[in-house]
């Protein structure tokens, strides 16, 4: 997977996932075992949504290990990662019960330079960095809700999507930047 732009891939294929592939991310595989669906389509869409979470890993990983990071800013940073963690163990348990491979984490230097974390000089441009990421995950997680039928599974989705405006709304506050002024500002 390029990790350069995954949330494009993920917004670009028009990511739909099947109820059962949804059912079994909610963790109800009782649920899923009477639904039908397209496990190829829902692993590959599964698999991009992967490559964020690794993406989000990586880049709180480079972040932390930075130097650039104060304290209490760590903390958030590796709290937020510990996120991301999680998203990612239940992305790769249902790619796995979907009978998929999951999408292999790169290495951090593939990340490293993906996301030009070289121009990293100081806390704003880590916390600049993660916010964008966050924003973009949760425009991503947000355009799959609309495609899901059942409103069980479709509270998966904006849960994930939950965690990654809060991430951006922490973020942005550190940052000292304004919050979005108007309502329903995220996923537009």
């Amino acid at each position: 997977m390029n990790p350069i732009n995954p949330r494009r891939q993920f917004i670009g294929r028009g990511a739909t996932l099947s109820a059962a592939a949804l059912a079994l991310l909610a963790g109800r595989d009782a649920l899923a075992a009477g639904m039908k669906g397209d496990a190829a389509k829902d692993v590959g869409i599964l698999n991009v949504a992967l490559g964020l979470e690794h993406e989000a890993i990586n880049a709180y990983q480079l972040g932390a290990g930075s130097g650039l990071l104060q304290k209490p800013v760590l903390d958030v940073a590796v709290q937020f990662q510990g996120h991301h963690k999680v998203h990612r163990d239940a992305l790769i348990a249902t790619i796995q019960k979907l009978g998929g491979q999951p999408v292999a984490e790169l290495k951090l230097g593939d990340y490293a330079k993906a996301l030009n974390a070289a121009a990293l000089k100081n806390q704003g441009d880590v916390l600049d960095l993660a916010a964008r990421l966050e924003l973009g995950a949760t425009s991503a997680y947000l355009s799959v809700i609309p495609a899901m039928v059942d409103r069980e599974l479709a509270k998966v989705a904006a849960r994930l999507a939950a965690d990654e405006t809060m991430h951006f709304t922490v973020l942005t506050s550190a940052l000292g930047r304004p919050l979005p002024a108007g309502a329903l500002s995220f996923g537009a």
